[in-house]
């Protein structure tokens, strides 16, 4: 899709968004802040939080500096541009929330026009390094990640049904696959239901924080769970993903042959995210549902680092 058509595409954004509306003020410190923030740090540290673990279980060990280095900053190239041009569709959306409204673009710190040029050149930057350092199958799923971002979820996903999040959350799942091909070259099972782990996480994620804007939503248009089924129906199928989500954490133990660590791990951190669910399912309170939100973090950051404890320490003992 070229950039004219996504032009076309976010032709909802108010006229005035896609002006220059950048102070004249504005220092150099400030403009860099803001096209950084285009990039939504946040979000890619928590991407990168999965992809290490992945190319330790690849690797059997720890893998060189160098190619850690070079796949989170070629992964992070890709991601932001993602995030960035995903801001200069959303425009629209993000005017109307309150949320949202002090990003970039609304708040006329960024031209939606230098928003999409800084996030192309970083979608470009991010494959050109990843297939030059790294290899090409690595730079194919990170770009091919950053398609389905903006193309499948954002354009079209997301304003049009409740699904969004499900089949978009697939985006975000793909930097385990980027982790595992960095270091063999190829994907295989171990690496499939990594993704699955992520992919079955990210619902209940989204969904726990889509509760508390609820409103944010309903006034732009955006049919999140929580906007057309309510906080029972989204505290429903929180459960459901939540606990397909940990069965896929225990297909990992036979499948990569994890051991005692993961096992325990697995199973402790799942138990409390049912717990927190389950709590979110009988309140239906916006405060349930951030304590299940801000747990959520914690359980894909401990988890995938109980995988990497136990593969350096099972290969210590060996």
């Amino acid at each position: 899709m070229t950039t004219a058509t996504l032009r076309g595409r976010a032709s909802e954004a108010e006229p005035a968004l896609d002006a220059d509306r950048q102070p004249r003020d504005a220092s150099v410190i400030d403009r860099v802040k803001a096209y950084v923030t285009l990039t939504k740090p946040r979000i890619i540290l928590l991407l990168l939080v999965t992809t290490v673990p992945a190319m330790v279980l690849a690797e059997g060990s720890m893998p060189s500096g160098w190619l850690i280095l070079a796949t989170l900053l070629g992964g992070s190239l890709a991601a932001g541009g993602a995030n960035a041009v995903n801001c200069y569709v959303d425009r629209d959306i993000d005017l109307k929330m309150d949320r949202t409204a002090s990003r970039p673009i609304p708040s006329g710190a960024v031209s939606a026009g230098g928003a999409l040029i800084f996030g192309l050149a970083l979608g470009l930057a991010g494959f050109a390094f990843l297939a030059t350092t790294v290899n090409l199958l690595t730079a194919l799923l990170a770009t091919g990640a950053l398609g389905f971002y903006v193309l499948v979820y954002t354009l079209v996903l997301k304003r049009h049904t409740s699904l969004n999040i499900v089949i978009g959350g697939a985006a975000g799942a793909v930097p385990v696959l980027c982790g595992w091909a960095a270091v063999t070259g190829s994907l295989g099972w171990p690496a499939v239901v990594l993704f699955l782990i992520v992919f079955l996480w990210t619902p209940p994620h989204f969904w726990a924080l889509a509760i508390k804007y609820t409103e944010d939503y309903r006034a732009a248009g955006v049919p999140m769970l929580p906007v057309t089924r309510g906080v029972k129906g989204t505290a429903r199928s929180i459960l459901i993903y939540a606990a397909q989500m940990i069965v896929a954490t225990l297909i990992l133990v036979p499948v990569s042959g994890m051991g005692i660590i993961y096992l325990v791990a697995a199973l402790a951190l799942g138990a409390l995210f049912m717990s927190r669910a389950l709590q979110l399912f009988r309140n239906e309170t916006v405060e349930s549902a951030m304590k299940l939100f801000t747990y959520s973090i914690t359980y894909l950051f401990v988890l995938f680092v109980a995988i990497a404890a136990d593969v350096i320490v099972r290969n210590f003992g060996a």
